[in-house]
């Protein structure tokens, strides 16, 4: 059963009524003020010019309505008792977030300098939008936040994000008409056939429709009822409608929703959790139209400006050059009667005070907003007890995923009785070699389970959807209220969440500099699937391109890791999950492949970031000729296997070989905190010699890197150069000349000394070469000699 209008019963007392259309009517007030006004915050003297800010910024078409539901929301968690944190997707809506917390306590609890007083409220209006103030979205800053909102379409995602794993947590995600245009909203609210309601918590889904974007009418405000009802029936929620303009006939249907929705959920959450998990529930919702800009001019210079676009950001400005724009003002502002809510010292009256939550019971104060209070430490078995046996280099065969799949298995395995770990992927665990975890626990699925289905249930605990967006936002508000998780996903197609790891490593920069925010897990993806082994599903495949991505942002927030081998992948992935505030990321191939390191050399090598292979090289008694560095594990192949044809060639040249597992390394210590001192720069790479550089990725990323220090003139880099098809994993590295061949050659023309002997190398690899495509045309594979490669010394 659907409820296709509100119930015709009035809850709220006349009294009721009144206190929370006045506590409504003061977030309004200062959310206006936000907007608006420098000084004069109560309006005790009449409105003028230097009042009001010379710039005006912010948004207040959906900020009342948010207010609505802030307001209807502490009625119920008072009445119910309940553990509730408020996503606001319009985050453009920021001034009645700040509104609320203010009202509520919280605001001047973390920021003491905006006390509950005119003095507290002139300050609170002033810093809105202003220079050395805060922003005008739900911001960090913001108490209660765990959601950026800078950008539309993760607050449905992050909520169910946030409500894994918390069984006794409510998450009100506010979804705006305009965010529900996103294709990540849309695919978001497919989220409830993943919510277990005997061990998560539950999301209350409230679609605030006001018809309008910036200049544009919405869509799912302009379709017919009985479509919009169907259409999130077809989603699998019950919708509850409130739709209205005025504000008694609209609180009263709001306040009788919201006292049959709260019984509903916690009774499907007792069902399930007296008498197990049966069925997917049809979880309530709440669709809210009321008017865009509601309660503000309702017409400016005869235009209409409330119900319509023209209220989306700052109804009206010019206040200096039109002076009735002042009078509109300070007749909008009186008409929510100030005199009735604060008291002479500015404070909120304590009959519309009372009406907000105590304590943590505050949307602005509950502990999961601000998830560093309930993080614990994963427990975690040692990384060491997985190590492949590598009695000398080159000598072993390992899938490097795999062995980390077992490591990843047992630290699931030993937080299974906190439900704080998860891992997260579009539908690619078992692809990515991860499947070991599927011993100790299920996909999560909670709609219908068919008998030969494999590892689902309601009680799993990796998160798969064919979604990178959702997978990134459930991961994301996992982590945003205190959790852990690892993200596994192919190469190319992270970039899919480019703008969603924007605005997670925005929030991580942002909350480093608020003393009360405190530290989360960090956000670990692993890249695998990579570019160098995609040569089977070709072109479409390929792309390392999402580490260029990562590195634009700030040095304190990312890392990047590109372990050679297994060994070296547990020890990163060991580092990364027990790391915090940051966003990890690490590249590293699935398919099997040589091994380099035994356990006790890995952990020193990804202890340093990046060394010397001196079992590799050649100088060790003797000046360098030239250095052959590599990132990544193909790269490090490649590097291999020509310094194996540079040894047979010229037995006599100095070759020194330095693999780069950390990729911040390379940076000057002033760029970034893992940086190298120029100094040992210069040791590792010399000052004057050739660095000839095998790369995972795009080449100029390791000049961009490099740039600063003293031998950058002599880096010359191979790595992908956007060539690739479907063909074999060596031919992939032809073709954008990163094989051991090119190499090779780049070393002859880059050393004088070889000159002599060069000419005959050279034509004889250029030679095999040519072989090499004519073997592949006609076997469809590689060639023996490259296929069964290995390090010999």
């Amino acid at each position: 059963m659907t409820i296709t209008s509100t119930p015709q019963i009035k809850p709220l007392s006349d009294t009721e009524l009144q206190k929370i259309n006045a506590y409504w009517r003061a977030a309004n007030y200062l959310s206006v003020g936000q907007i608006y006004l420098l000084d004069n915050p109560l309006l005790r003297e009449p409105l003028k010019q230097e009042h009001v800010k010379p710039r005006l910024l912010g948004h207040w078409g959906t900020t009342p309505g948010l207010n609505f539901i802030y307001a209807h929301l502490n009625r119920v968690i008072k009445k119910y008792d309940l553990s509730t944190i408020y996503i606001a997707g319009p985050g453009h809506g920021g001034p009645g977030l700040v509104a609320n917390t203010y009202l509520e306590g919280t605001y001047s609890e973390y920021y003491p300098n905006i006390s509950q007083d005119a003095g507290g409220m002139q300050k609170l209006f002033k810093q809105f939008s202003f220079p050395g103030g805060i922003p005008s979205h739900v911001a960090p800053e913001t108490p209660g936040s765990i959601h950026e909102g800078g950008e539309l379409g993760y607050a449905l995602v992050h909520a169910f994000g946030a409500a894994f794993d918390n069984p006794d947590l409510i998450v009100a995600a506010v979804v705006g008409d305009g965010e529900a245009e996103t294709g990540a909203l849309a695919t978001s609210w497919h989220s409830n056939k993943f919510l277990n309601p005997v061990t998560d918590g539950a999301v209350l889904p409230i679609l605030h429709l006001n018809g309008y974007k910036i200049a544009n009418p919405t869509v799912l405000a302009r379709i017919p009822h009985d479509e919009l009802e169907s259409l999130f029936i077809g989603y699998g929620y019950k919708p509850y409608f409130v739709e209205g303009a005025d504000p008694a006939e609209v609180h009263q249907k709001m306040a009788a929703v919201l006292d049959i929705i709260i019984p509903e959920i916690q009774g499907i959450q007792r069902e399930a959790r007296v008498h197990g998990f049966k069925e997917r529930p049809q979880w309530p919702m709440i669709i809210l139209r009321t008017p865009k800009g509601w309660t503000g001019p309702k017409e400016v210079d005869g235009k209409k400006t409330e119900d319509y676009w023209r209220s989306h950001q700052v109804p009206f400005g010019d206040i200096a050059g039109k002076p009735e724009h002042l009078q509109l003002l300070e007749d909008w502002m009186k008409s929510y009667k100030p005199e009735e809510l604060f008291d002479v010292n500015g404070t909120l009256l304590p009959e519309l005070a009372e009406l907000a939550p105590q304590g943590q019971r505050r949307m602005g104060d509950n502990p999961h907003a601000n998830g560093g209070i309930v993080l614990r430490d994963l427990i975690m078995p040692e990384f060491e007890d997985y190590a492949v046996s590598v009695p000398s280099p080159g000598k072993a065969i390992a899938e490097a995923t795999k062995v980390s799949g077992k490591f990843l298995r047992d630290i699931m395995k030993l937080n299974q009785e906190s439900r704080n770990f998860r891992v997260f992927g579009p539908d690619e665990t078992a692809s990515n070699r991860l499947d070991p975890i599927l011993e100790v626990t299920n996909r999560t699925w909670v709609a219908e389970i068919l008998p030969e289905d494999d590892h689902l249930s309601a009680n799993g605990r990796i998160m798969e959807m064919l979604s990178e967006t959702n997978c990134q936002g459930w991961l994301e508000g996992y982590l945003l209220t205190g959790r852990h998780g690892f993200f596994s996903c192919y190469e190319a197609f992270i970039h899919i969440i480019d703008s969603m790891f924007n605005q997670h490593a925005k929030w991580l920069k942002t909350t480093l500099d608020i003393p009360w925010r405190r530290p989360i897990a960090s956000l670990n993806y692993l890249l695998t699937s990579h570019v160098w082994r995609q040569d089977h599903n070709g072109f479409s495949h390929q792309d390392p391109g999402f580490i260029d991505h990562v590195i634009n942002k700030k040095a304190e927030i990312v890392r990047v890791y590109l372990p050679p081998d297994a060994n070296t992948l547990l020890s990163v992935t060991d580092h990364c999950l027990r790391s915090r505030h940051y966003v990890n990321v690490i590249v590293a191939g699935k398919q099997p492949a040589l091994q380099y390191l035994d356990m006790d050399s890995a952990i020193k090598h990804c202890t340093k970031g990046l060394g010397i292979w001196e079992w590799a090289s050649s100088d060790l008694d003797g000046e360098t000729d030239v250095v052959m560095a590599c990132a990544g594990d193909i790269p490090t192949l490649e590097t291999l296997a020509a310094v194996d044809i540079l040894r047979q060639n010229f037995p006599d040249l100095k070759v020194r070989v330095v693999n780069v597992v950390n990729l911040m390394k390379l940076q000057p210590q002033s760029e970034h905190p893992h940086g190298l001192s120029s100094k040992d720069f210069d040791i590792i790479f010399t000052t004057d010699k050739p660095i000839i550089f095998a790369f995972h990725g795009y080449p100029w990323l390791i000049h961009r890197l490099t740039y600063r220090h003293t031998n950058h003139k002599n880096i010359h880099v191979r790595g992908y150069k956007e060539e690739g098809t479907t063909t074999t994993p060596f031919d992939m590295v032809v073709m954008n000349d990163l094989d051991r061949f090119h190499l090779v050659m780049d070393v002859i023309d880059r050393v004088p000394k070889l000159a002599s002997k060069a000419a005959y190398v050279k034509q004889k690899l250029q030679d095999k070469l040519i072989e090499h495509k004519h073997y592949i045309e006609t076997h469809g594979e590689d060639m023996p000699e490259i296929r069964d490669w290995k390090w010999l010394y």
